[in-house]
């Protein structure tokens, strides 16, 4: 199967890299068996990165290969070593890609300008090792939190060429022999209609106004609603700041005059919407054609009532293509002087949830009532927090544990009339279910006093204990003598 060599609208699905475990490690050495918790953090997962290219005019390549996944990021070892982050991956596209959300319809970016970003889906963050999560009250970590999954997204890349002029009109109407004429644009051109396949763009100078011109594919009656086409290729002209009509006067086509393929351009222009602030210019063509200039000559008034500037022009001749070009630099640059200074071009993230500026999390009750509610929370961090969660080490289900009710969620369902064994979800439609214990001490302590690692004393030296011996020995002699020690206190 043939792939096209011009895309203008693909889908595309993209998927950030996991981030990498925490390691949960504890330092060993010659005379020192347990010298504290030193497992690194996991890496940072890559990034999916959306970067503008204004070399390239076609998403083809998307066309080619439609799913792109970054790089994991590793798992963080012993002796403080943190994994490796994944590496991030570049899509180059064209300057004026529209980036959409392809289920949700969203609009996520329009990158213009070289250089412009998109983070389209964010790398996974790394899971913190033990060393990280040691404190003064939780010592030696037995634990550590695992790597998050990368964002996942199906969006979709819409090209809207930039140009500054945009050429409308029928096929043959002679838009491709203008650019070819007014710059070193070269396309394809020939005899019969709908030469022009894709758009073309020439670069234009003007004295000291340098602008671009697309040559947009022909437009017949009906383009709006799907004929010809001129229903894909509208959209390349949204961004304009002015049209130029392209007006065949030697076409011999029964029912086409220069008027009537006006009036027809015009409302399919008005049926696609978005249009009817651009300045417009009107190039009655082909008058080296006897003809086609006596046709311009007697419809020049006409088409001039309507408000718009009217030139009769040749690309063969190169008649009028002065005060055309002109004309059309002297619009280019009154857009410009009216729009606000271009910044320069900057990395645009996707917004996410603002911080600080809302409750942490919500709580909302569903079931009957008839066997127990389900209590359902959710929150950027509550949920975060459960997907960092190891639910086979009990040491790290008792620090998730702490963690919520630092925040008060266990407060909050007691408030709302929670009950012992009502099912608590955390999330959506993965959600983690907890039977609902309050005023139970959970978290680390349940295995130890908190912050203690029972390997801490299992793994003792002897000669440790030994001098742990001895101490008990010398202060029970001391207390002996000062006759303070009774040994049989039941006696």
């Amino acid at each position: 199967m043939a792939i096209p060599s011009f895309v203008d609208r693909v889908t595309l699905r993209v998927q950030g890299g996991n981030g990498g475990h925490g390691c949960a490690s504890v330092h060993r050495e010659k005379f020192k068996p347990l010298g504290g918790p030193d497992g690194g953090n996991g890496g940072d997962g890559g990034s999916i990165v959306l970067r503008v290219d204004p070399n390239l005019t076609t998403l083809v390549e998307f066309h080619r290969q439609s799913v792109r996944r970054a790089t994991n990021g590793q798992p963080g070892r012993g002796d403080h070593q943190a994994g490796s982050r994944g590496e991030d991956v570049v899509l180059s596209v064209p300057d004026g890609t529209v980036v959409t959300d392809a289920d949700s319809g969203t609009v996520l970016a329009d990158l213009t300008g070289a250089g412009a970003e998109l983070v389209v889906a964010a790398g996974g963050k790394g899971g913190l090792g033990n060393a990280a999560l040691a404190s003064s009250s939780r010592k030696a970590p037995g634990f550590a939190l695992l790597g998050e999954e990368g964002e996942e997204l199906l969006i979709a890349l819409e090209l809207k060429v930039v140009a500054d002029v945009g050429l409308v009109g029928y096929p043959s109407a002679g838009k491709s022999s203008l650019v070819a004429a007014i710059s070193r644009a070269r396309p394809k051109i020939a005899d019969y209609p709908f030469t022009t396949l894709i758009p073309n763009l020439g670069v234009v100078v003007a004295g000291e106004t340098t602008f671009t011109v697309a040559d947009v594919p022909g437009l017949i009656e009906g383009a709006s609603e799907g004929r010809g086409l001129g229903f894909d290729f509208l959209r390349h002209i949204e961004r304009c700041a002015a049209l130029v009509h392209v007006i065949d006067t030697a076409t011999y086509l029964p029912g086409r005059d220069p008027l009537s393929d006006l009036d027809v351009i015009e409302a399919e222009l008005a049926a696609h919407g978005g249009l009817e602030d651009r300045p417009r210019l009107v190039a009655l063509n082909k008058a080296d054609v006897p003809d086609a200039a006596e046709l311009a000559e007697i419809v020049h008034a006409d088409v001039a009532a309507r408000g718009w500037p009217v030139f009769v022009v040749s690309t063969k001749s190169g008649q009028g293509l002065n005060e055309l070009i002109f004309a059309m630099a002297e619009l280019v640059s009154a857009r410009r002087a009216a729009q606000p200074a271009a910044e320069p071009a900057r990395i645009v993230l996707r917004p996410g949830p603002a911080r600080g500026t809302g409750p942490e999390f919500t709580i909302d009750r569903q079931g009957d009532g008839d066997g127990g509610f389900v209590w359902r929370v959710k929150g950027s961090k509550p949920e975060r927090w459960v997907r960092q969660t190891d639910f086979g080490n009990p040491e790290a289900v008792g620090y998730l544990a702490d963690r919520l009710n630092r925040i008060g969620i266990e407060n909050k369902l007691l408030d709302l009339g929670a009950r012992a064994g009502d099912a608590v979800a955390i999330g959506g439609e993965d959600a983690v279910v907890f039977d609902f214990a309050p005023q139970v001490d959970v978290g680390a302590e349940i295995l130890s006093r908190r912050g203690e690692d029972q390997r801490l004393e299992e793994d003792r030296p002897a000669a440790q204990r030994r001098r742990s011996k001895d101490a008990d020995y010398h202060a029970r002699r001391e207390a002996r003598e000062a006759g303070g020690w009774d040994e049989d206190p039941g006696a």
